[in-house]
């Protein structure tokens, strides 16, 4: 299954979108700051949207936001903490209006010394879940018929994600930690949960896609080779932000697309029993949130 468009890997996000009018449409980007995030916020507000523009921090996200556009908003969202995520949530929930869609770009890589919080490791919890929490905090704010949802995968999803997928049983990183195989089965959670988001919304016409922007020039790539070869950001957010925003993506959901084509991604994305514990998990790991905050009320009481 393939949709025409305009582009190749040599496109970048402010060409796939030329000459689409995005005056009134509201969207929400994660890791506005830096890389992909800020080449798909800047190309959505030179076309008229409105971009919620979310950072690790409020001076990241403010200064971005700034130079971007008068109409974009600045939101502080650490999404290795949840309460954070919570707070940029109820923010952007506060600044009243539906939502055009939403697309999740941040993320950690090569994280060499293994951390833990909320009882997993850490590239699991800011690249999946922390999008996982955002996302569940916003979907009935997109629009239904509609609204889109675009979650940044990549293909280290689909090279270094361990054999079973996900490592339900290591998700901490006590039993054995490598940075590269965590960092894939975080990418590939990203896809799976693309998959089963596609499949919870489809009763709203609301359309969720996993976008892989191929190899990319950001602040994570590392080796002099692998910069050199590399797409800048300016093309690698192509996809994404094609798929956020042209009206030639609409109505196609549930798929994983490179440079504006269709591909297979990895096999066990067909896997639905995999997806729906995926999901059960991610549930499961954003209550510790409550649980933690409650018990930090009961301490301070």
């Amino acid at each position: 299954m393939s949709k025409s468009n305009r582009f190749d890997r040599r496109s970048t996000a402010d060409h796939v979108l030329a000459g689409i009018d995005l005056s009134g449409k509201r969207l929400v980007v994660t890791g506005c700051n830096t890389g992909l995030g800020l080449e798909t916020m800047n190309a959505f507000a030179a076309n008229g949207a409105t971009v919620i523009g979310l950072a690790r921090t409020i001076k990241a996200a403010t200064l971005a936001c700034a130079q971007a556009s008068p109409l974009c908003v600045p939101v502080a969202c650490d999404l290795a903490d949840l309460e954070s995520v919570a707070t940029a949530a109820a923010a952007i929930r506060a600044s009243a209006g539906f939502l055009d869609a939403i697309v999740t770009n941040a993320g950690v890589a090569n994280l060499h010394s293994l951390g833990t919080r909320y009882g997993v490791e850490m590239h699991f919890l800011i690249n999946h879940v922390g999008h996982f929490a955002l996302i569940n905090a916003l979907t009935d704010l997109l629009r239904d018929g509609t609204g889109r949802i675009v979650i940044v995968s990549g293909d280290a999803g689909i090279r270094h994600a361990p054999s079973e997928g996900i490592m339900f049983d290591n998700l901490d990183g006590r039993r054995f930690y490598e940075s590269s195989i965590f960092y894939g089965q975080s990418k590939l959670a990203n896809a799976l949960h693309a998959k089963e988001l596609s499949r919870r919304l489809s009763n709203r016409g609301i359309v969720v896609n996993a976008a892989d922007p191929g190899s990319a020039r950001t602040r994570i790539t590392t080796g002099f080779f692998a910069r050199l070869l590399a797409k800048p950001p300016a093309r690698a957010a192509a996809t994404q932000a094609w798929l956020a925003a042209s009206p030639q993506a609409a109505g196609v959901s549930g798929s994983y697309w490179l440079d504006g084509k269709i591909i297979q991604g990895h096999p066990l994305l067909e896997d639905r029993v995999l997806a729906r514990r995926l999901w059960d998990v991610s549930e499961e790991i954003t209550a510790r949130r409550a649980d933690r905050r409650e018990h930090s009320l009961q301490q301070a009481a």
